[in-house]
């Protein structure tokens, strides 16, 4: 089965320094690339959380970021009032007060923003840090499920679209053996109105010549070929497909490119048109594949 490269996952626990809130965006990349953005003392978990995300992602550019919401529990806990500080500030305060005239009333919450006077509690970081490791692992479990769930919506279409592929072959294929007829009336008719006296035996030595040039049943069964190859490795479990998929359909394009450019019939040439369309459709498919 495929899985997309594109996903987004979000996941919060609690801590002592308050909810540790993940966000994870994934989107198509030649590689696995794991951009982190972290709070100040948590880069040293930087390492392990790369190999976390590894883990669970082969390819793709991921966006983690990790921010710390304190909670009115937390807030408490790490918050204390110095009302000594706080008592020097307002009979500052006051002082300056007597000085002017008609002075505004002192704002507590001002007082609060003073330092020293709301002082923080020692909380260590250290107690933060494997609960931000063990809710990632959730956080990545999550986005490659998500990222298995658009993977599988993609597959249906290229099945799809692998279907029509083989439909088209099968039209030419079925209209084949008219075409090569038609080709060797038309080259025989014109090749006896040019000359008086031909050998029968070398012209239908030339016309056997050309009608091989403009046979395109090599093309259709190399393309019936990509078809099974292309099925097989999506139906794979656990490997990263998105690389042999694009390699296969420059195949695909290569095969419908050369059934074009032998075409001699108008209907032949629709069917390659039409092939390119659904091939190209496809490789922007494959583009989001892991």
């Amino acid at each position: 089965m495929i899985n997309s490269m594109t996903g987004f996952a979000r996941g919060t626990t609690e801590s002592p320094l308050g909810q540790l809130l993940w966000e994870l965006r994934t989107v198509n990349h030649r590689y696995l690339d794991t951009q982190f953005r972290l709070p100040e003392g948590f880069r040293a978990i930087e390492a392990e959380a790369r190999q976390i995300v590894a883990k669970g992602l082969r390819r793709g550019k991921c966006d983690a970021t990790l921010s710390v919401h304190a909670t009115k529990a937390t807030g408490a806990a790490q918050g204390r009032l110095n009302l000594e500080r706080a008592g020097e500030i307002i009979a500052h305060a006051a002082t300056l007060a007597g000085q002017l005239d008609n002075p505004a009333p002192i704002d507590p919450t001002t007082i609060l923003r003073w330092p020293g006077v709301l002082e923080e509690c020692e909380t260590s970081v250290d107690e933060a840090l494997p609960l931000a490791l063990s809710s990632l692992e959730a956080v990545v479990a999550e986005l490659a499920a998500s990222r298995s769930r658009e993977g599988a919506r993609l597959e249906e279409l290229l099945e799809e679209r692998c279907a029509g592929v083989l439909v088209h072959v099968a039209a030419v294929r079925e209209r084949l053996p008219q075409v090569l007829q038609s080709i060797r009336d038309k080259l025989g008719e014109k090749v006896r109105s040019l000359a008086g006296n031909i050998d029968p035996e070398r012209l239908e030595q030339e016309l056997v010549l050309v009608a091989q040039k403009l046979d395109v049943s090599e093309e259709l069964d190399r393309l019936e070929g990509h078809v099974v190859e292309f099925r097989a490795t999506m139906a794979k479990a656990d490997e990263p497909a998105g690389r042999r998929l694009d390699f296969l359909l420059q195949e695909f394009n290569r095969e419908a490119n050369t059934l074009a450019s032998k075409s001699a019939d108008a209907e032949t040439t629709r069917h390659a048109v039409d092939l390119k369309v659904l091939i190209e459709q496809m490789r922007e498919q494959v583009q989001n594949v892991e």
